[in-house]
C-alpha cells in the first residue's frame, strides 16, 4: 500500500476526548455488524468504558467518509463487466435510492444515494463511476428494465463519456449477482429503521459500503487476511482499531 500520513491521520482525533482506537473500534463495529448504537454502549461498558450512543452516531457520520476516502486508493480494479442495479433506503419516512454497481465477479464498482430514481440520477451514477481509479471503462452494462438506464446511456455516449460501440443489456437473470449484493448493504440498513437526514444516510452507508468493500478483499494489503481488519485499520490510520 502507499505511505499513509501520519500527521494527518493524528489531526483528524485531535481536541477527542477518547482514543482513536476506541473511535474506530466502535464505528468499524457500527459499520459492519448488526449492532444498535445502544448496543455498542453495552459492549464498551462491559470493558469499562463509558461511551453515550449519541457519540458513537456522531462518529459513525464523522469518520465513515474518512474510512472510504482512505480505502479508495487501494482497491484491485475491477473487470470491464457491469452489473447495474438501484435499492431502496429510507430516510425521513420517505425512500430514496441507492445506486449500485458490481463487475462479473461480484465486486463493488461504486453506489450512489440518490432523492431521485431518473436517467439524471443514473447519468450522475456512471459519471461518479467512471472516474475512480480502479475502474475500467465498460465493455458492457447490464441493467434492469428501468428506462432511465439506456437514456443515461445514450447521453454518456453523445458526451463521448462512454465508447459508441458498449453493450447494454437489459437481462434480469444476469442480474442476479447484484440483487445478492443488495441482501449484505440491506442487513445492515434495515435494523437501522430509517435514516433522519439525506446527509446522515449517505455518510453512513458510506461506510457501509466501505466495509463490505473489505471484506470482498477488494483491498490491496500485503499479507492482510480478510477478516481481520486491524493490521487494515493500522496501515490506514497508523493506529490500533
Amino acid at each position: 500500500m502507499g505511505q499513509i500520513n501520519m500527521e494527518n491521520s493524528s489531526n483528524i482525533f485531535k481536541w477527542k476526548h477518547f482514543e482513536s482506537e476506541i473511535i474506530l473500534l466502535t464505528v468499524r463495529w457500527y459499520l459492519q455488524y448488526r449492532f444498535s448504537y445502544r448496543d455498542l454502549v453495552e459492549i464498551m461498558s462491559e470493558r469499562g468504558i463509558s461511551i453515550s450512543h449519541t457519540t458513537i452516531m456522531r462518529w459513525v457520520h464523522e469518520y465513515s467518509p474518512e474510512i472510504a476516502k482512505r480505502v479508495r486508493p487501494h482497491l484491485k480494479t475491477v473487470n470491464d463487466s457491469w452489473r447495474c442495479d438501484e435499492t431502496y433506503i429510507k430516510v425521513k419516512g420517505h425512500w430514496t435510492y441507492l445506486y449500485r454497481a458490481v463487475d462479473s465477479t461480484g465486486k463493488t464498482i461504486d453506489f450512489m444515494l440518490s432523492e431521485k430514481r431518473d436517467a439524471k440520477a443514473a447519468e450522475l451514477f456512471f459519471q461518479k463511476a467512471l472516474a475512480l481509479d480502479h475502474v475500467q471503462t465498460p465493455r458492457v452494462i447490464t441493467v434492469d428494465k428501468n428506462p432511465s438506464y439506456p437514456a443515461a446511456i445514450e447521453t454518456l455516449k453523445k458526451n463521448k463519456k462512454l465508447p459508441q460501440d458498449i453493450l447494454m443489456r437489459q437481462v434480469k437473470y444476469l442480474n442476479n449477482i447484484i440483487e445478492q449484493d443488495h441482501r449484505f448493504i440491506k442487513k445492515r440498513t434495515s435494523p437501522m429503521l430509517g435514516f433522519k437526514s439525506f446527509e446522515t444516510a449517505k455518510k453512513t452507508i458510506q461506510g457501509i459500503e466501505t466495509m463490505h468493500i473489505i471484506k470482498k478483499g477488494q483491498v490491496k494489503l500485503k499479507n492482510l487476511s480478510v477478516p481481520n481488519n486491524v493490521q487494515l485499520f493500522q496501515q490506514l490510520f497508523g493506529s490500533m482499531a
